[in-house]
């Protein structure tokens, strides 16, 4: 990977931002001494989060699935502090319900923010970092279910899974070009948020659904990691130049070779257990 970037004294850009894995990433950068640029589509509990912080922020309201407006948070970064040395592109939004029952504007939605707000910020940051020629680190937050597919999560899995892809193409991109920007791909386990408070869920109202959603609220009560545990773990990767963030590996492994192991052995896809 590439040289170490700047904490102390370097900007974070942070999308999704307000609540959830993007707040905590923002108080542990707080807590290096890090100039932040926080971005959320929540106005006001964007607001009410960064006049908790001990820091100097730059708060920019974005919807990440609009280019023009991740282009315009990356000039407010540069033209507020003249560099970023971090970006997370972490914004997202959960879908859940039968596939045929989503409604196209909801799979489109789950598309524009999980994977175009991840795309937009690439678009709008890259060109710039390897203008500045400085040392630089974007991570991209995927999820264990990029890699492992659920039923009643058809828009949540495709799209993380489209992250995954996304980021390991421009990891690969940026070291053909031998740029000192480095990249993660960040995929979280359960972390204690909000993220099955107001899920997009498909157009019939079930009780599988429903019992479903409740579940998964359980577990991230039960299991998930704070906010600010995950946090830092994450800078902790970070700091060791780890492309693979992965802060909860007994999440994933067993799960991900057990799913390996069934596709190289043709293997039809068994319902996982929550």
């Amino acid at each position: 990977m590439t040289t170490p970037i700047r904490f102390d004294g370097g900007t974070a850009v942070i999308t999704g931002a307000a609540s959830g894995i993007g707040s905590g990433l923002a108080r542990h950068a707080a807590s290096l001494g890090m100039r932040l640029v926080l971005a959320d589509v929540d106005q006001p509990r964007l607001e009410a989060f960064a006049a908790t912080l001990d820091s100097d922020v730059l708060t920019v309201v974005t919807d990440v699935g609009i280019p023009d407006a991740v282009d315009a948070l990356a000039e407010q970064a540069w033209q507020r502090y003249g560099r970023v040395d971090l970006l997370f592109n972490n914004a997202g939004v959960m879908g859940t319900g039968f596939s045929w029952e989503i409604s196209f504007e909801q799979f489109e939605r789950s598309f524009a923010v999980n994977v175009h707000g991840v795309l937009n910020g690439i678009r709008s940051f890259v060109p710039r970092m390897l203008k500045a020629g400085a040392p630089a680190h974007i991570v991209n937050t995927a999820s264990i279910g990029g890699f492992l597919p659920s039923p009643l999560m058809s828009t949540y899995s495709a799209s993380k899974f489209a992250v995954v892809a996304l980021t390991e193409s421009l990891h690969g991109e940026l070291k053909m070009v031998n740029a000192p920007i480095g990249v993660s791909l960040l995929a979280p386990g359960p972390v204690q948020s909000g993220i099955f408070d107001a899920p997009l869920i498909g157009t019939a109202k079930r009780p599988e659904v429903e019992q479903f959603v409740e579940t998964l609220r359980r577990m991230l009560s039960t299991h998930g990691l704070t906010q600010d545990a995950f946090a830092e773990r994450v800078f902790t990767g970070i700091r060791e130049k780890r492309y693979w963030l992965l802060p909860q590996p007994e999440m994933l492994d067993e799960p991900l070779r057990q799913r390996t192991e069934g596709i190289l052995a043709r293997r039809d896809p068994e319902l996982p257990t929550y």
